[in-house]
C-alpha cells in the first residue's frame, strides 16, 4: 500500500453500491486533486483484512472509506457533498 494515499476505499467485484459509488470518487479525483486507492475486498482476502482493521465503526461491509490522516470513514452509499467532506477535512 502506498503510505503517501490516506485515502481509502473497499469495494467488492461486483457489488451494486460499490458500482454506484465509482463515479462519485473518480469526479472527487478529477475536482479535488485527490488520489483514492481502491481496494477490492471479495476476491482478495488481504484487501480484505485491511478492511478489517480500518472498520472503527463495525461496518461489516462494503463500499467502506477510510481516511487514515483524519481515520473519518464512510459505510455504504454516500452523497458527493459527504465524499468531499471525507477527503478533504483536516
Amino acid at each position: 500500500m502506498n503510505s503517501k494515499n490516506n485515502l481509502l476505499m473497499f469495494y467488492g467485484q461486483g457489488c451494486v453500491h460499490c458500482e454506484k459509488m465509482m463515479p462519485l470518487v473518480e469526479q472527487l479525483e478529477l475536482e479535488h486533486g485527490v488520489s483514492v486507492q481502491k481496494l477490492e475486498t471479495w476476491q482478495n482476502t488481504d484487501n480484505d483484512d485491511l478492511r478489517k482493521k480500518y472498520d472503527i465503526a463495525n461496518c461489516d461491509g462494503v463500499p467502506y472509506f477510510f481516511n487514515t490522516k483524519t481515520e473519518k470513514f464512510i459505510c455504504g452509499e454516500a452523497d458527493y457533498t459527504d465524499l468531499i467532506v471525507w477527503a478533504t477535512a483536516e
